[in-house]
């Protein structure tokens, strides 16, 4: 029996979350399927700003499905269509994002309407990620969230859409909580 050379650099779990996740694409993709609810490859390859080429999202489809932060499923809607989905790997990606989107926030040169989210985050911290975390493994995974519980997707949303609507100096100071929709 021949060994086979470890294909990682190290055993190093940050540079093995590098590996996975360190290229150009890869969380703009989960992003957009996490915060954007996009699921198909047109929608991700038309409904992101940062325009990427539909070689590379198919790539990058193959490697988040291949390391096991996206699944895929025939939609039974179309033949040739394909659902991704975050699997649980996927989902507990959210503090990660929400801390990226932090560091984004404080030291880039963003814009109000697309970082609402991310100050949004922030404030909520580890109760509205792990509400917002219960969302979507009923979203993605078929697992029931508890009755009652507003929608922390929609809070998002809202908030994003009251930040389009307000224009660049729109109000800096949205608030966390307030009568969201449930889903």
């Amino acid at each position: 029996m021949t060994d086979l050379p470890d294909p990682h650099r190290s055993g190093c779990p940050i540079n093995l979350a590098v590996e996975v996740l360190g290229d150009r694409w890869s969380l703009v993709i989960l992003r957009d399927v996490m915060f954007g609810d996009r699921h198909y490859f047109r929608e991700l390859l038309t409904g992101s700003q940062e325009g990427i080429a539909s070689n590379i999202l198919a790539d990058r489809l193959r490697r988040l499905v291949g390391h096991g932060l996206l699944w895929r499923a025939d939609d039974k809607s179309h033949r040739q269509k394909i659902r991704y989905s975050l699997t649980e790997a996927g989902v507990q990606l959210v503090p990660v994002m929400a801390a990226l989107g932090s560091w984004g926030r404080r030291h880039m040169p963003v814009t109000h309407e697309l970082s609402v989210r991310a100050e949004l985050l922030e404030r909520g911290g580890p109760e509205l990620w792990d509400r917002f975390m219960d969302e979507l493994r009923e979203q993605h995974l078929g697992i029931a969230r508890p009755p009652g519980t507003p929608s922390v997707f929609a809070e998002l949303q809202a908030a994003y859409e009251a930040a389009v609507a307000d224009g660049p100096c729109g109000d800096p100071d949205p608030v966390v909580g307030g009568g969201a929709a449930t889903s």
